[in-house]
């Protein structure tokens, strides 16, 4: 069953989204990306005289309905989107749910309350994916952000769907524009590895080093890798369990042939602030009392031109705090020097939630070739790991 080629006329299509989306105060859906991402499958459908029942988690709610996490709060949004009124379950189980989705007509939408606030969802309990199953006549699995989970709504309730299930158009593109990196002969592939942690990017930093030919390391975990190689880093972030693991990646790149991008130097200041007194160091001589918090003007001149003559470019996670003004140039820069390159033809994959933060903070999402709606389903498809979202489709 492909999505394009079915004929969903007559059908409920019973479709697992991810509008896991951020909210304000007041209870507004303030970036709607993943509510967008979404519409062409959904649309597909009702342009195909079927019916759609949408279903999603909202944040972490703790096993129990609370007002918080319902997903009444992004009506409005989807409405507007897909320009038609949106019927709302107050469940996402039982009779009531079941009496808005048992009789739909062709164009109807009906979006069921948030799946999390039920144990069994996470717990891919299969009485609750039979439950859900109620709901739908064929499944679609669009939701990649979740695609790396074994839920009840993602992996388990497609036992009851057997020669009736497929892949959205978001998880198609997903899956195509992650085997590109993979897969394709292109060259040179560079990987930009950012964000706080060393321990968090290990497997992915081990897999990337088989593939890639340049690996630039920036963000809070490149002093991980300064530190080790015994350069003086004030009291910025470090994991200081994790030197011996720095030292075997900058081995491993040397012993693969891939050159490996460290800073040159970098912005600090005395405190974790926007407000504070700016400082310019040479990455390796940070003084005893400030942190990094970005890279500077030379580190940002080696890492674009690495980037610019790239043919592939896989980017996650961030240069530096770019949710202060006095610190997101770095990030800008790279940001910039990747949509230079898919300018001059590059295939650019942006994954991860702050870089896809960051490129849609400064309105580059569309200058690159694809942003990945799942970061961590992303990293883990990248590591070879097999998804059971995907799995459980493909079945």
């Amino acid at each position: 069953m492909n999505i394009s080629t079915f004929d969903f006329s007559g059908k409920r299509a019973l479709i697992r989204v991810d509008f896991n989306v951020p909210l304000n105060e007041e209870g507004n859906v303030y970036d709607d990306t993943r509510i967008k991402m979404a519409l062409p499958t959904i649309n597909k459908i009702l342009n195909g005289n079927g019916s759609v029942v949408l279903m999603s988690h909202l944040g972490r709610p703790k096993n129990t309905y609370q007002k918080e996490f319902s997903l009444s709060q992004i009506l409005s949004c989807l409405e507007g989107h897909l320009k038609r009124e949106v019927i709302f379950a107050e469940d996402c189980i039982g009779e009531r749910a079941l009496e808005k989705t048992a009789n739909l007509k062709p164009g109807q939408v009906v979006l069921l309350e948030n799946l999390r606030f039920h144990a069994e969802e996470k717990e891919g309990d299969s009485n609750f994916a039979k439950k859900l199953a109620q709901h739908g006549d064929v499944y679609i699995n669009d939701a990649f952000g979740t695609a790396h989970r074994a839920h009840a709504s993602t992996s388990i309730i497609a036992e009851n769907f057997v020669g009736k299930k497929c892949f959205g158009y978001l998880i198609e593109s997903e899956i195509k524009s992650v085997e590109k990196v993979l897969e394709s002969e292109d060259k040179p592939l560079t990987a930009i590895v950012g964000g706080a942690k060393v321990s968090s990017k290990i497997t992915i930093l081990s897999k990337l080093l088989e593939k890639v030919d340049h690996l630039i390391i920036g963000g809070g975990m490149a002093y991980t890798f300064v530190k080790a190689l015994g350069g003086k880093i004030g009291i910025s972030l470090v994991e200081d369990d994790f030197i011996d693991v720095a030292k075997n990646i900058i081995a491993q790149a040397e012993k693969n042939n891939v050159q490996l991008h460290l800073p040159i130097d970098t912005l600090s200041a005395e405190e974790f602030s926007n407000d504070v007194k700016v400082y310019h160091n040479n990455i390796d001589l940070i003084p005893e009392n400030h942190m990094g918090l970005d890279i500077g003007n030379e580190s940002i001149a080696k890492f674009s031109s690495v980037i610019k003559n790239s043919s592939l470019i896989l980017w996650n996670g961030p240069m530096g705090v770019f949710e202060m003004s006095n610190f997101q140039r770095g990030t800008v820069a790279i940001a910039e020097a990747v949509v230079e390159a898919t300018t001059k033809g590059a295939f650019s994959l942006v994954g991860g939630g702050d870089s896809v933060a960051a490129v849609n903070q400064f309105n580059l999402a569309d200058k690159v070739s694809h942003v990945s709606t799942g970061g961590g389903a992303m990293l883990e498809y990248l590591e070879g790991k097999t998804l059971p979202g995907i799995k459980a489709i493909l079945n």
